[in-house]
């Protein structure tokens, strides 16, 4: 945190993690280890003064010098429960070089998943057999300093390296350890027209793997081509097995879930997911925990629309003479449901128009009285008829039939039956007759 803002009480100083705050400029959601910024390079020099070298200790140097009650201070919370450490491991150093050996432990449980629980994994500085910290008579040496160039460009020739020493011993003996190697070296085997100049190799890549086996690999670059235009056969990549601290086997380190996605539909039934993620390396163990989740989801129901019949026959025009009407129908099908489209109209007029009625002064009375003779001639034609012919009776009319609907327009009908036909050819006007009309045309 800023200077300008110190905690209070004051905390004490302690190891950064990814995790500690989100204005951290180290900060990472995920977790992890923190990504490198920049270094901290410490210089101490030797304490019997012999030596004086410019070369800083590394970072595991650094680590090493922590003291032991501060390295070991336990800031786990108590909401993250943890199995024991496993034993160390053997150290990856066989020599007096610095190593690094490793523990781990199991989180069973994370009580509360907003506090980040601490890695489940735990490095310490090392050397090899017999060459520990403690012993008063041991001679402390930095690493070894970097390669120097080879002595030739091209063939055979030789490079050295150097170290220093960090801390005599306290029994003021001197060290014997040797402080400077050399070896041979070869740059460009053949130096003959048709050999291809390379650089020397670099240095070694860190190990891929974290524990157990691994590879490393180390580079070199090609300065100039043969001379006789001839293809470079030089590598210019090397590998090598690498051996990190054995692995223990750790259960899965998730991540929480993530909310729950928008539900697929816009209204009715549908689904939404979850994920989380993997933290935890995956060399590390096989883990077969779901990393995704699926469930159904129910919106508001969707809207309905009215649905209609096509429309019957134009029913008959209800005037015997000049200008009346007719109707026509049809049925709802379905019933408009949560806020769908509503049923449009259901029953339709149209005008119609079958002869001219007769009118004037008198006409009336000239209508029934002709209307009086056609019943009289008719009625004489009858009791003619029937003296000839059988004859043609009806009955009465029925009764008008139920409505087709009970709303948004029907139909009714009705019937005069027969009730007697002539047998003679001549007679044809002796027929069954049918009447319409609407019905029940007030809206559903």
């Amino acid at each position: 945190q800023s200077p300008n803002k110190p905690t209070v009480p004051q905390e004490k100083i302690r190891p950064l993690t990814s995790l500690d705050h989100p204005q951290s400029p180290f900060y990472d959601p995920e977790g992890g280890s923190i990504k490198l910024v920049a270094r901290v390079v410490i210089e101490r020099i030797a304490r019997k003064g012999e030596q004086c070298n410019i070369v800083p200790d590394n970072i595991d140097d650094i680590v090493a010098d922590l003291a032991p009650e501060e390295k070991e201070e336990d800031d786990t919370p108590e909401t993250c429960i943890y199995s024991n450490w496993s034993p160390w491991s053997a150290c990856s150093s066989s020599t007096c070089e610095k190593g690094k050996r490793m523990r781990q432990r199991m989180l069973k449980a994370q009580l509360d998943l907003s506090v980040p629980c601490p890695d489940t994994q735990d490095f310490q500085p090392c050397m090899g057999p017999g060459c520990s910290d403690e012993d008063g008579s041991t001679c402390m040496m930095s690493d070894w300093i970097t390669w120097s160039p080879c002595s030739v460009s091209c063939g055979m020739g030789t490079r050295s390296r150097e170290r220093y020493v960090k801390q005599f011993p306290e029994d003021g003996s001197m060290c014997k350890v040797p402080t400077e190697e050399t070896e041979k070296c070869i740059v460009n085997e053949e130096c003959s027209p048709s050999s291809c100049l390379v650089t020397e190799w670099g240095e070694w890549d860190e190990c891929s793997a974290s524990c157990g086996m691994g590879m490393k690999r180390r580079h070199r670059m090609i300065k100039m081509t043969p001379a006789d235009g001839s293809m470079c056969k030089a590598e210019t990549t090397e590998a090598e097995k690498c051996m990190m601290p054995e692995c223990h086997t750790i259960p899965c380190l998730l991540s929480p879930w993530s909310e729950w996605s928008d539900c697929s539909v816009t209204c009715g039934k549908g689904m939404r997911t979850r994920q989380r993620m993997l933290k935890s390396a995956a060399e590390l163990g096989d883990c077969n925990e779901e990393l995704e989740q699926a469930e159904k989801c129910m919106l508001p129901e969707c809207p309905i629309d009215c649905e209609l019949t096509e429309w019957s026959q134009w029913s008959e025009c209800n005037t015997s003479c000049g200008k009346g009407h007719m109707i026509r129908t049809r049925m709802i099908k379905i019933e408009p449901q949560f806020g769908g489209t509503a049923c449009p109209e259901t029953v339709q007029r149209t005008k119609c128009r079958v002869r001219k009625c007769l009118r004037g002064p008198g006409m009336e009375k000239r209508r029934w009285k002709e209307a009086r003779e056609k019943r009289r001639s008719e009625q004489a034609k009858k009791n003619i008829d029937s003296e000839q012919y059988p004859v043609c009776r009806l009955k009465p009319w029925t009764a008008w039939t139920e409505c087709s609907t009970l709303c948004g327009g029907g139909i009714q009908e009705r019937y005069m039956m027969v009730k007697k036909r002539s047998k003679s050819i001549q007679f044809t006007s002796c027929k069954d007759k049918k009447e319409l009309r609407a019905c029940n045309v007030h809206p559903c």
